[in-house]
């Protein structure tokens, strides 16, 4: 409450009007008059005014003439230097948000350029491996190329380049040779590629017309013939195109026309000399088109294809040719907020501007201007036309610098180097100078004005005031008399100065001497209140999912949520009560009275969950996945409460009565997302002129203690009328609408940044989940590398490392595994400074590298109900917590308290927990191997694949998924984009070893069908943990029992949604089974899984889950995680007894209902 308020409630005895902190009236009296104040009338007296004689009154009535003279002259000196003083302030900030926005456009553009390059030669890197593959398979080799799922590659492509406006093409290279077999290929491979496009596409073609159009011959458009269709008659090499997206047909647009020769038009042809002399990615001059009025910048990009899928090996032979058409403006597009205009960003080619028909050249320097307002962003003309005057502003970057030799360019051909700069301008600069000089500069005058006249008037209003604040601090005395003791009284008053305190001091906790009675003295503070509207708000689906999350994540979760409904709170006049557990409760109608207290509270409910579903989902990026799955409940009730002050230890302000526990009903009989209202709340909200914001459910509900009862949903669309309903003149100035709310919510979208969220909110609220889920790992994966790079005590990388890094490996994946990884120890005072990792600082290319390896990972998930990226965002988010949860074993090392006592803490000085918490490199590549675990997963178990011999089955033999996941990870860290992003890993052969041996080991572990394997296991578990140890354990002792813990604790990660809440383990079974039974659908899949799946289930909890979980407790370095996992498992399988065949049912009725509706 602010310091007004608590005045006018302490110095007034009205019984109609309540403080905030709850003070209220009984029976027409003050609960906080006292009648022992004999003292407040000594004290009045005593700061009486003096009596001043007529000589001295007249020299202070000179005195006051000249100093008000002077007061006169000064404000007018004040006010001009205010003035000055605030125009120079905002020209000061106009520069320095420019200076902001400037540097982010900057970075964020070339951020997207340097994207744009590295997914085009993953790209053509793919269509190498593509045509390798087909050759394995079929003896097909270059050009005879198809890439399958063409289409929704290229749309990944586009997504990753940010080229909303993109073309691509694949064109292989003909020969002369290869012509007629190339139209034979063209009329047996097109139709199965042109069937993918439609649809992938969702296109309104079929395959046979699309034949028709199709020209089985290399052609082009002859303009000497009208643009008719021609063939190709000059001799060498052609480049047809191929496979395009988007996909189109129109012959109007030679470019999209399958076998039309890339090479006829010259501007692809010198494109294409260049790439061919240079063998990498050239871009070629930006062309300026016209249409609709409309101007756009277009460049083509030619990336090359290489027969191997190695692009920088020596004497690679280029095969085709992947071609892009896009415009600059999409990557000068959604890049600031709205409101932010006027910003000018010049692109200047270091090339010349050529006409495109004569060839010559118009200028030395290509040049075009754009002009950014807010999210939008659109080409002015082809020069520079930024205001001269704020050259002193410019913030210039490189956009695109390829780097090419022009030595080794013929003559007349040219590489464009692209540099940007961003000027603000006029109209962004007036938008920031406003009327605020001439303000201050009035304010000025005013404030000495009034402290004139105050001055003039000192007699009359300071004697005043002196005795109306004595007043007020003798009521505040008699007030905290009533409420605390003595002792805690005097408290209070020696530590005022450090805030302005409210009656809020009156809950601080109460000191009870042993002995003493359990009576409390004094007449209690409460009160009847008989008109308030009580709110139960539930996050629901928290049990669940916190039952995964560590305890901080849980408590920022609530931080962060409750901290935005106490803001909203406060804006609708509501008054929070207290929080229990995941339940937020909150009261309108006192301490103050409110005669529309269930119109407050039906605004502050529906801001409640608008604010929700914001917050979850910038939460998720930082608390992992499910995060925004969370939904809020809802329920209100209108009546008579009694309240007040519960005296005793912490005392607190406090609701009783059956309007509490109705209003609690309303919320355990609601729905997630929707606001439950009694009929009682109802009649005040109809009586307000709602009555359209309200649903009559459908059937009642039944309440305990009060039977059936009609209830109501509050609708919280815009749709509704009574949303933006005006109110009748009689209640204009008494309420607001619940839309009128609307823009209150708005204005406090920057709460966000006050709640400790870091992120740009709508940049969030724009991302999809699996953006989320990588910006999530990318963290956790961040914090691992800033203690590894803490930990090292040379930063020099081993000069042998890169051919450490090309060597690779001539075994397989499963060849590599061994029983026994020797982990590195670090001493104490090593790991010390691992604990002060968080003063690492990780440079953005890294961090750019790392986001841009888990996207891509994240895309080469297929599309499986259970082997997603969201299920290995879950393993992650087990192993995670395994690893902070790990603790010492042996004398002396375990789970100790903090001095303080407060809280539980690790004591791992030594790294006596088998080496595992002591080396950062283990903790990453563990959590590393549970993000690529499943890259590339089916969808079906080995045995399958091995059944269906496919060509994974016939490389691998065994643990077909795991190996694969290993090689396609492993084969795309390896590339040269990451470099920066491995020097974090490691930096000497040994470490690069040790972190390759983890990952085989770790992701192996996730293959628990392999008897053979599992037997290995199981033999090594016998002898590290069943055997009796030795006195002294050598080091291979050690590093097998850490081994074989690794290879558990990815285990239980691996199926941790067995070992977590019900509902966790319901919703991943039921994705399982969808994904199994999907199998069995497709023909990949000898027996129906339904059949088996309760009897199943039981088995796996009892032979693999029980037992995992209870070999995570015997190992003795979980702590209290594992008696949670085992715990957990055990309640799960009991449930899953009592409900898991009509569970089954379900699952299988939800399948087909689903399938219905595709």
């Amino acid at each position: 409450m602010t310091k007004s308020k608590h005045e006018d409630m302490t110095s007034t005895g009205s019984t109609d009007d309540c403080g905030v902190s709850g003070g209220c009236s009984i029976a027409g009296k003050s609960v906080f008059d006292s009648s022992s104040s004999s003292d407040s009338t000594g004290r009045a007296a005593s700061y009486s005014a003096p009596v001043v004689g007529k000589k001295e009154q007249k020299f202070v009535f000179l005195s006051k003439i000249l100093v008000a003279v002077v007061l006169t002259l000064a404000v007018c000196a004040l006010a001009t230097t205010a003035y000055a003083l605030v125009t120079e302030e905002e020209k000061n900030n106009f520069e320095s948000q420019f200076e902001a926005y400037a540097s982010e456009i900057v970075t964020v553009a070339r951020q997207k350029a340097d994207q744009m390059f590295s997914s085009l030669d993953s790209f053509s890197v793919s269509i190498a491996s593509q045509a390798i593959s087909e050759q394995l398979a079929s003896n097909k080799t270059w050009p005879f190329v198809t890439l399958p799922h063409y289409s929704l590659k290229a749309e990944k492509l586009k997504n990753v380049m940010g080229a909303n406006s993109s073309v691509i093409l694949f064109s292989p290279i003909v020969e002369e040779s290869e012509k007629a077999a190339w139209s034979a290929y063209v009329s047996e491979e097109a139709p199965a590629w042109y069937q993918e496009s439609i649809d992938n596409e969702e296109r309104n073609y079929t395959v046979p017309d699309l034949m028709t159009k199709t020209l089985p011959f290399i052609h082009f458009y002859d303009p000497a013939n009208g643009f008719m269709p021609t063939p190709v008659a000059r001799p060498g090499a052609v480049l047809p195109v191929w496979q395009t997206y988007p996909f189109e047909t129109d012959p109007i647009n030679p470019l999209m026309a399958t076998n039309y020769d890339l090479l006829t038009g010259q501007r692809i042809s010198d494109l294409f000399r260049i790439t061919s002399d240079i063998l990498g990615p050239s871009i070629g001059i930006t062309q300026v088109v016209t249409a609709r009025d409309t101007m756009s910048a277009q460049s083509q990009i030619m990336q090359p294809v290489f027969r191997g899928v190695d692009t920088d090996a020596e004497g690679r032979e280029l095969v085709g040719m992947v071609w892009v058409r896009m415009e600059w403006k999409d990557y000068f597009q959604n890049l600031l907020i709205e409101g932010v205009d006027g910003i000018s960003v010049v692109l200047k080619s270091s090339c010349p501007k050529v006409d495109a028909l004569s060839r010559t050249v118009l200028e030395e320097v290509g040049v075009m201007t754009y002009e950014i307002n807010g999210p939008n962003a659109q080409l002015l003309n082809e020069t520079d036309t930024h205001d001269p005057k704020y050259e002193y502003l410019a913030v210039s970057s490189v956009l695109v610098d390829l780097e090419v030799d022009s030595a080794s360019l013929s003559e007349g051909q040219c590489v464009p180097k692209l540099t940007m700069h961003v000027y603000p301008s006029q109209a962004m600069e007036d938008s920031f100078y406003t009327s605020r000089p001439i303000i201050f500069m009035a304010i000025v005058i005013v404030i000495f004005v009034f402290t004139t006249i105050v001055f003039l008037l000192y007699d009359f209003f300071v004697g005043r005031q002196q005795r109306k604040f004595l007043d007020r601090i003798v009521q505040q005395d008699k007030i905290v008399t009533n409420v605390f003791p003595t002792a805690i009284r005097d408290r209070l008053y020696a530590n005022n100065d450090e805030a302005n305190k409210s009656q809020t001091d009156l809950f601080d906790p109460l000191d009870y001497e042993d002995g003493q009675s359990n009576v409390v003295g004094g007449a209690p503070l409460a009160d009847l209140f008989p008109n308030t509207t009580v709110v139960f708000a539930d996050i629901a689906g928290f049990t669940a999912w916190s039952s995964a999350r560590e305890p901080h994540q849980v408590f920022k979760l609530l931080e962060t949520i409750y901290g935005a409904f106490d803001k909203i709170a406060y804006r609708h006049n509501v008054f929070k009560i207290e929080t229990v557990g995941d339940c937020f409760v909150a009261v309108a109608g006192l301490p103050e009275p409110n005669k529309q207290h269930a119109l407050c509270v039906a605004k502050f409910a529906r801001d409640c969950l608008k604010k929700m579903k914001e917050l979850v989902v910038m939460l998720e990026v930082t608390l992992g996945p499910d995060t925004a799955d969370l939904e809020l409940r809802i329920g209100i009730h209108s009546g008579q409460v009694t309240a007040g002050v519960l005296r005793g230890d912490r005392s607190r302000f406090q609701l009783f009565g059956d309007t509490v526990n109705t209003a609690s009903r309303m919320e355990s009989g609601g729905e997630k997302g929707r606001i439950q209202i009694s009929q009682a709340t109802a009649d005040l909200l109809k009586k307000s002129g709602l009555g359209k914001t309200l649903v009559a459910r459908e059937k009642k509900i039944f309440v305990k203690g009060k039977g059936d009862m009609q209830t109501y949903w509050i609708r919280t669309d815009k749709k509704s009328g009574a949303f933006k309903r005006s109110l009748d003149a009689s209640r204009a100035s008494e309420m607001t609408t619940l839309a009128e709310s609307d823009d209150d919510t708005e204005s406090s979208q920057s709460d966000t940044d006050e709640d400790g969220l870091h992120l740009e909110t709508e940049g969030v609220k724009k991302m999809s989940k699996t953006d989320r889920l990588v910006e999530w790992n990318a963290e956790v994966l961040c914090s691992l590398l800033q203690q590894i790079m803490a930990s090292r005590e040379d930063a020099s990388p081993d000069p042998t490392l890169a051919k450490a890094e090309k060597a690779g490996s001539d075994k397989t994946v499963l060849e590599e595994f061994t029983p026994i990884i020797h982990l590195k120890r670090m001493e104490s005072e090593n790991v010390q400074v691992r604990r002060r990792a968080s003063t690492v600082v990780i440079n953005d290319q890294t961090k750019v590298q790392l986001r841009t390896y888990l996207s891509n990972i994240a895309s080469m998930y297929q599309d499986n109900p259970f082997h997603n990226f969201e299920h290995a965002s879950h393993v992650v988010s087990s192993v995670k917590k395994l690893l902070n949860r790990i603790v010492n074993v042996g004398e002396g090392n375990s789970l100790g308290k903090h001095d303080s006592g407060s809280s539980l803490g690790l004591v791992d000085l030594t790294g006596h927990s088998y080496g595992i918490t002591s080396d950062p490199l283990t903790q990453f590549a563990v959590v590393f191997s549970a993000i690529i675990h499943d890259v590339d997963h089916p969808g079906v178990p080995n045995a399958q694949l091995v059944k269906e011999n496919t060509r994974k089955a016939q490389i691998y033999r065994k643990s077909v998924a795991e190996q694969n996941s290993v090689d396609l990870a492993w084969e795309m860290l390896m590339h040269e984009d990451y470099r920066e992003l491995r020097a974090c890993i490691y930096q000497t052969e040994e470490d690069l070893k040790r972190f390759r041996q983890l990952v085989v080991n770790t992701v192996l572990a996730t293959d628990i069908v392999d008897k053979e394997l599992q037997a290995l296991r199981k033999a090594r578990w016998e002898t590290a943990f069943s055997q009796a140890e030795s006195v002294d354990d050598d080091a291979d002792t050690e590093d097998r029992k850490a081994t074989i813990v690794i290879e558990h604790l990815i285990q239980a990660s691996d199926v941790s949604h067995t070992m977590q809440h019900w509902h966790i383990y319901k919703a991943w079974n039921e994705k399982f089974f969808k994904e199994c039974y999907g199998a069995f659908k497709a023909g990949r899949a000898d027996v129906d899984p339904s059949i088996n799946w309760y009897k199943g289930e039981i088995g796996f909890f009892d032979f693999y889950i029980i037992p995992l979980a209870k070999k995570l407790d015997n190992c003795g370095v979980f702590g209290v995680s594992s008696h949670e996992y085992l715990n957990y498992a055990t309640a799960n399988r009991d449930e899953w007894v009592r409900e898991g065949e009509a569970l089954v049912a379900t699952f299988l009725k939800n399948f087909h209902e689903n399938e219905k509706m595709r």
